[in-house]
């Protein structure tokens, strides 16, 4: 089972979940669940949105590879994580992806600008 890491009272991350953690999630009073994952990458869950839609929690695909983490991409995912009920759960198949983009987030957030934040998650091996 993979490891929810909270990172700060809004957000979270983890590697791919499973129908059980979904139940979890919901327990623990999390709002959304952001899957950074594409359709064709294995062990991707086929019915992770109707069974996320069911236990009343926002779910969103927003397919992203590591390589295709830009600025365009980071507007557009973090403008989707702001209108996102909090907390929000964002995944990947191992960690590492969900990782960078949330703390590219809380570092644009937070005023850095998108080519140093993106320099720092390279430096620490996220990208």
């Amino acid at each position: 089972m993979n490891i929810i890491r909270e990172i700060n009272h809004e957000l979270a991350i983890a590697g791919q979940i499973t129908l059980e953690q979904l139940q979890q999630i919901a327990d623990r009073g999390y709002k959304s669940v952001v899957n950074l994952r594409l359709a064709d990458e294995t062990g991707f869950l086929a019915n992770e949105q109707e069974k996320t839609e069911l236990l009343e929690l926002y779910y969103v695909n927003f397919p992203t590879k590591s390589e295709d983490i830009n600025h365009q991409c980071m507007l557009q995912i973090s403008e989707l994580i702001t209108e996102l009920p909090k907390p929000t759960l964002i995944h990947c198949d191992n960690s590492i992806r969900s990782a960078a983009i949330v703390f590219l987030y809380i570092a644009l957030k937070q005023g850095m600008g998108f080519e140093k934040a993106l320099q720092k998650i390279i430096n620490i091996g996220l990208i």
